[in-house]
């Protein structure tokens, strides 16, 4: 919240690309421009890595928000990384992934945020026809929508994410960012974003 990456509007609500209202706006982008919160994220997604078990051997960032991030993870723990766009370019090479990961590879997707899951669990898709072993996938946040939960056991993928919407709200609670009838808005938003206004 100090950098401003997570902005909370209960009374002005943003407007997504999906067209839901939305009284908080995530971009997690902004985290590139401060070195130790940037830092700070590596190092919590190595350590979540290691608390999970999972045992990649590379790593893919999800366009484009992903890319830097798992790039910083990838050189922390030494891995071969890959990106991965929504969609193939329509020119050049025509590639929807991007480095030249051998396919034996066990990829951990990286992303910055989980919403629906339908971007992320996309890229899952595109490795998984390229033939790489994905083993799940980890994410900076996740609004924690019961369809995106619903989404990743469909896509019988496992995922974790270092932080979660009812955290934030904690958060900005504790700290009066947020009074309590906000508090009350933000959480219906969660519950029923998609007819939310």
């Amino acid at each position: 919240m100090q950098i401003k990456a997570i902005k909370l509007q209960p009374k002005d609500p943003f407007t997504w690309a999906s067209g839901w209202k939305s009284p908080i706006y995530c971009d997690n982008r902004k985290i590139l421009s401060h070195p130790q919160i940037r830092s700070a994220v590596k190092d919590e997604f190595v350590k979540a890595i290691k608390a999970n078990s999972l045992l990649p051997t590379a790593i893919a960032g999800v366009a484009t928000g992903g890319i830097a991030i798992g790039a910083l993870v990838a050189e922390s723990l030494n891995l071969p990384f890959c990106y991965v766009r929504s969609s193939a370019k329509a020119h050049g090479l025509n590639n929807q992934i991007e480095g030249g990961l051998k396919t034996d590879e066990k990829v951990l997707v990286i992303e910055d945020l989980i919403s629906s899951g339908k971007s992320s669990l996309a890229a899952v898709e595109a490795l998984i026809g390229n033939n790489y072993n994905v083993i799940g996938l980890g994410a900076i946040f996740s609004y924690g929508f019961k369809k995106a939960e619903e989404n990743f056991q469909m896509a019988n993928c496992s995922y974790f994410t270092l932080t979660n919407y009812a955290s934030l709200i904690e958060i900005a609670a504790s700290n009066r960012y947020i009074d309590n009838n906000e508090i009350d808005t933000l959480n219906n938003w969660r519950k029923s974003p998609e007819t939310w206004s």
